[in-house]
């Protein structure tokens, strides 16, 4: 047995079916030189013959379903890797079209609690030479991060490397929740003294967090952000978006502006949403706030750790300045506000900072309270997650892959859900949203090439 963090736990008692709390990935191969029609159906078969599972992936909530406050995991011992592990086909003519609507399917089926919380399908019928996985893991499990970090760890950068096992199935036999002699390094007396010292710098910190960004005023604050159509009940149905952008483009404008490629990346969300809404004739006067989670992971943590599993997490709040025409002025005020949003975290500890970033996120956890989010003001507009990914091109048993596309999460009062990965020379962009809420989400996959585009035009 393993016991659930808060944090964790938190992801659990959110879910219903209009919520559901998992991420997940789409990512797209390239058959290998020479393989034939039934290559994806032997590889779908091979991914069942790997019995072998990761500890992590037998995690199931432990006691009945219903009972509210699962603060513990347990080993399923029965694991049936045929139900986890699945063989779709695209029907004709098999466009991306056809795969982002599957996808989007997928995507909004609650995961069976009496079973750990994953699911992998293998996706045939893909034009182009080409087939797909779609991945999804719950929350509660593997944060963005964590989920990205163990798919580069499981691929190669070798293409003519064979025996390529997948996330799911570890290189060495493991059957334990944590690995031998883990807990002799365990300081039982320097935990609580730590634990205890960062309690009671909350009250400080959390005064200081306030202080700062009443004096600076630019800094962005909770329950400011104006309501706007996002902002709004949700059903659990989903409907995804992609697109990739060649990461030099928005190196050049963040070179060119004095701004990190990650407010670049804002900007072109902010200048795609902005137009978006004007085209809907929704754009909210006061301009919307995105919360910006930043992870407390270190990058180089071993993929294979005990510390992949749960989330680690903060927040920032950032003004994405949608009330401002000219794009290059827009940049510059997201710029100010992610460094004036980093500052005030400085020198806190990781749980003073996952602390001080939940009040914003207070609403989402118990936002299904009916009526609750048509009555109390938004945290925030939108959720922009960027997730650091693979540096250079990873391989399959010989299958290069194309592109991984992330899928996450829209809440209750937050009806979409921006998530982008870096992979090799190219920024991934995964949108995610409540099917019935959020029109036309394809749409905006053109409105972020128009953004990206005027960046250009007036940082020259």
């Amino acid at each position: 047995m393993a016991m659930m963090p808060v944090t964790d736990s938190m992801f659990l008692l959110a879910e219903a079916r209009e919520h559901p709390m998992h991420v997940g990935g789409l990512q797209l191969f390239e058959l290998p030189d020479g393989a034939g029609p039934e290559f994806v159906g032997e590889f779908h078969r091979s991914l069942l013959d790997l019995v072998d599972v990761r500890p992590l992936f037998r995690r199931r909530p432990r006691g009945p379903v219903g009972v509210v406050g699962q603060f513990a995991w347990t080993n399923d011992d029965h694991l049936d890797l045929e139900y986890h592990v699945r063989l779709s086909g695209l029907p004709r003519p098999g466009r991306v079209r056809e795969l982002l609507e599957l996808t989007s399917r997928l995507h909004g089926s609650l995961l069976d609690r009496h079973r750990p919380l994953w699911e992998f399908t293998v996706i045939e019928g893909l034009q182009g030479n080409r087939f797909a996985t779609y991945s999804k893991i719950h929350h509660a499990l593997l944060d963005g991060v964590s989920a990205l970090r163990l798919l580069q760890s499981s691929l190669s950068e070798d293409p003519a490397e064979r025996g390529v096992r997948p996330p799911w199935s570890p290189r060495v036999r493991t059957n334990v929740f944590d690995k031998p002699g883990r807990t002799e390094d365990f300081d039982p007396f320097r935990a609580v003294s730590s634990l205890v010292k960062d309690v009671f710098g909350l009250g400080p910190a959390a005064a200081r967090m306030v202080n700062e960004a009443f004096r600076e005023q630019a800094a962005t604050l909770a329950f400011q952000a104006p309501k706007s159509m996002f902002n709004v009940p949700i059903t659990g149905a989903r409907r995804f978006a992609a697109q990739g952008w060649p990461l030099e483009r928005l190196r050049a404008v963040g070179r060119a502006a004095s701004a990190t490629m990650n407010d670049v990346m804002l900007a072109m969300c902010a200048g795609a949403l902005r137009q978006y809404m004007i085209d809907l004739g929704m754009l909210p006067e006061k301009p919307l706030v995105a919360a910006v989670p930043m992870s407390l992971r270190a990058r180089s943590a071993p993929a294979g750790d005990g510390s992949l599993g749960g989330n680690a997490l903060g927040l920032i709040l950032c003004d994405l300045a949608t009330d401002e025409v000219d794009p290059a002025a827009r940049l510059a005020r997201i710029h100010e506000s992610m460094v004036r949003g980093k500052e005030v975290y400085h020198g806190m500890s990781r749980l003073q900072i996952t602390a001080l970033s939940a009040i914003p996120l207070v609403p989402l956890a118990i936002g299904t309270v009916p009526g609750l989010t048509t009555v109390t003001p938004p945290a925030f507009n939108v959720l922009i997650s960027n997730v650091p990914g693979p540096r250079r091109p990873l391989y399959w048993n010989g299958a290069r892959m194309q592109g991984v596309y992330p899928l996450s999460i829209p809440y209750e009062g937050q009806a979409l859900n921006i998530t982008v990965t870096s992979y090799a020379d190219s920024l991934e962009f995964g949108l995610t949203g409540c099917r019935r809420t959020v029109p036309h989400l394809q749409r905006l996959l053109g409105l972020l090439e128009e953004s990206l585009t005027d960046l250009e035009k007036t940082t020259a």
